[in-house]
Order: structure tokens, then sequence, then C-alpha cells
């Protein structure tokens, strides 16, 4: 369902079928990015980092939009603004496929 501003609501899915976290964005790629940076294993590069399996249930539809995540941790750069922290979390995602719910 398309909120006003544009952007759709997508429900991350555990393994166990709760969705304990929902994000917003334009496309569900742009949710699955803000999701994959919240993983547990996050690597040292992006060369290293575990691809780990995420599911994003778009709220008011039958769809769950299937990705391949990883995430890793970089430097922060040198022009960075006071309050950003020495290490931030950079992530990628591939998609995998979309999956109709069973209604």
């Amino acid at each position: 369902m398309v909120r006003e501003d544009g952007k759709r609501n997508f429900a991350l899915r555990t393994d166990d079928g709760t969705e304990p976290s929902v994000f917003s964005g334009n496309t569900p790629r742009q949710a699955a990015l803000k999701a994959a940076r919240r993983l547990d294993d996050v690597g040292e590069s992006e060369s290293e980092a575990d691809r780990n399996r995420i599911e994003l249930r778009e709220k008011g539809t039958d769809k769950i939009h299937i990705y391949e995540a990883w995430a890793w941790e970089e430097t922060a750069p040198d022009d960075k603004p006071d309050w950003m922290p020495g290490d931030i979390t950079k992530a990628n995602v591939s998609k995998q496929g979309i999956d109709h719910r069973e209604t």
C-alpha cells in the first residue's frame, strides 16, 4: 500500500514467520538495503561478508520480496560530521525473486 509520499512499507520476515521490523522505501530494494545494514553478522570487508537471505513482505499485498543480503564495516570518511561514529556499516543486496503469500 503506497503512502501519500510515495513510500511503501515492507515487513522483515524471520524464519518462524514473525515480522519484528518494518522498513519503508520507494522501492523494495531501498527497504532491503536498510534491513541489510542491521544484519547481525557484519563482515570486515564486502568480499568477506556472509550472505544472508532476507524476506520482505510488502504491506497491503501478498508479495514477499526475497533478497540475498550482506553487510560490512568501513571507516567513515575524513569529512564526516561530528555526530557520525568512526566506523559505518555498508550493505548490498541481490534480488532472488518474489513469492506470493497464501491467503
